[in-house]
């Protein structure tokens, strides 16, 4: 029997002594970097640099603040919603799909992501009003809303900063929000995280309501790994509901890299029903963290690594596979960020259309249609889309 401990794993019976040192092995993959940013990491520089991009952040989160200068908020569960604004400033020398993360707090703003400005929101209705200022600075048309909601193992500057990296690469002229629960950044804390998902899933619900009923012509969500289990479970809360928000608002909805178990996500998409827009799911089957998830889930398949891609279009899902994407991260479990550089081939998909030739092919005995997108220097090679035949 295994037993995690709050800073590593113990070994009860010495048959399970191969399995743990897999554990560790994994673990150290999801771990990354080994300085994280923690207390700290987001103290504001306010030195001008020649060329970088500021991007403003609406964030709302279920996590405890945090007084400490430069922090903001913590991994432990609040119990309420609060809400802050952020400015970060990208670096002119930026790498697409990757961070600058700065060797020290404040950073410097020509190498590095800066913290610009940042302040705590009082109350939802300042979150609103913020939001709908964010909106109407942009023309008829173009009042769209990006909301983002990380994973596993993240602390809220790491959520923060990918959130950026991702609106940065993309070009993406929506109002950027994120949705940060209560994650502790620790790989030990996997059980921690998942309550924490799942004990956030009314507070995502009425964060979405919130944005729907703002002044925001169109809604889309990316969700990454176990943020994909709190954001499906919001939005099943609020197809089943009596009283629906204005649901034609609903954008693409991307689940990169999800960290479901199968038959839980196939249940949800049954009490969801078929969504009126297709689900886009990012799978890749080298996926080394949700390999870490199957084993702590007894050998259940995870969504984000499922291979019957028949099953997940007959619920309403385009799958977007990125096995032979090289990945930037060891885990390969980030390949969704480096995405963000191709949106303009990526937003053709996201609005029915792939701008490739298409050919029927048989995946376990149903047929579907598979398409590819081709990467540019940075991914290298093509993406394949599988949806549904027609």
């Amino acid at each position: 029997m295994l037993i995690f401990a709050r800073h590593g794993l113990r070994v009860r019976q010495a048959g399970t002594v191969t399995v743990a040192v897999t554990l560790l092995s994994l673990a150290f993959l999801l771990a990354g970097c080994a300085s994280r940013p923690e207390v700290g990491a987001l103290l504001s520089n306010h030195v001008e640099s020649a060329v970088g991009k500021d991007h403003t952040i609406l964030v709302a989160t279920t996590r405890e603040r945090d007084s400490r200068p430069g922090t903001y908020f913590g991994g432990e569960r609040a119990q309420s919603v609060s809400y802050a604004t952020v400015t970060v400033a990208v670096p002119p020398t930026h790498v697409p799909g990757k961070i600058e993360w700065p060797s020290r707090a404040p950073g410097n703003p020509e190498t590095d992501f800066v913290v610009r400005d940042a302040a705590y929101l009082d109350s939802e209705k300042e979150f609103i009003k913020t939001l709908n200022a964010q909106l109407a600075v942009r023309p008829p048309g173009k009042r769209r809303v990006f909301v983002f909601i990380h994973g596993y193992n993240t602390m809220f500057a790491e959520g923060l900063y990918r959130f950026t990296q991702i609106v940065d690469d993309a070009d993406a002229p929506a109002v950027p929000v994120l949705f940060t629960w209560a994650s502790r950044g620790h790989v030990t804390d996997y059980v921690y995280d998942s309550n924490s998902a799942t004990a956030a899933r009314d507070e995502l619900e009425h964060t979405l309501r919130l944005v729907f009923a703002s002044n925001a012509e169109e809604v889309n969500i990316l969700a990454h790994s176990m943020g994909n289990w709190v954001t499906v479970e919001a939005l099943r809360q609020i197809k089943i509901s009596a009283k629906l928000p204005p649901m034609n608002k609903l954008g693409a909805v991307v689940l990169a890299a999800p960290d479901i178990d199968i038959d839980v996500f196939k249940s949800q998409m049954r009490r969801f029903g078929k969504p009126r827009k297709p689900f886009f799911v990012i799978v890749s089957h080298d996926d080394k963290a949700l390999r870490f998830s199957d084993f702590i889930a007894g050998g259940k398949e995870r969504l984000g690594s499922y291979s019957n891609d028949a099953e997940l279009t007959a619920l309403g899902a385009v799958v977007i596979d990125l096995t032979d994407v090289k990945a930037t991260d060891r885990s390969n479990h980030a390949k969704f960020a480096q995405l963000a550089q191709i949106a303009p081939e990526m937003r053709q998909v996201f609005e029915g259309g792939v701008a490739t030739q298409e050919k029927p092919e048989a995946v376990k005995g149903q047929e579907t249609l598979a398409s590819v997108v081709e990467g540019p220097g940075g991914l290298g090679t093509p993406i394949r889309i599988i949806r549904a035949g027609q």
